[in-house]
C-alpha cells in the first residue's frame, strides 16, 4: 500500500505545481496590465503638458514615444502570458483528473486490503 500511497502524494504535488503555476500567471497578469495603465496616464500626462498627442508630429514629446513603445511591449507580454495560461489551464484538470484516479485506486485497494481473510477478526458473542 505504501507504493501506492507515494503515488497519491506524487499526484497531488503534480497538482499543486500547476496551480502554483497558474496563480503566478495571474499575478504576472494583473503586473502587466496595471503597469500599462500607469503607462496610458504617464502618457496622458505628457501629452497633455505638450499640448500634442499625434505621435507623427514632429515636436511629439520623446518621453511619450518611449513610454508608448513600453506600453506596446508590456501589452505583448500580457498577451503571451494569457496564452501560457490558456495552455496550462487543461495541464491541471488533466493532473487533477489523475489525481482523483490515483486516490480512487488507492481507496479500492485499501478496502480490499481490509477484506483479507487474514485481516478479520472473529466476532464472538
Amino acid at each position: 500500500m505504501k507504493p501506492r500511497g507515494n503515488l497519491v502524494r506524487l499526484k497531488q504535488f503534480q497538482v499543486n505545481e500547476k496551480r502554483r503555476q497558474l496563480h503566478q500567471l495571474d499575478i504576472m497578469i494583473a503586473d502587466f496590465e496595471r503597469m500599462a495603465r500607469e503607462l496610458d496616464f504617464q502618457i496622458n500626462a505628457e501629452e497633455t503638458k505638450a499640448g500634442i498627442s499625434d505621435v507623427n508630429h514632429f515636436a511629439y514629446p520623446t518621453f511619450a514615444k518611449a513610454a508608448r513603445l513600453r506600453r506596446d511591449n508590456v501589452k505583448n507580454s500580457q498577451s503571451d502570458l494569457l496564452r501560457q495560461r490558456t495552455a496550462a489551464e487543461p495541464c491541471l484538470a488533466e493532473a487533477e483528473a489523475e489525481l482523483s484516479k490515483a486516490q480512487l485506486l488507492e481507496s479500492r485497494i485499501g478496502r480490499g486490503h481490509d477484506l483479507e481473510p487474514g485481516n478479520r477478526s472473529a466476532m464472538i458473542g
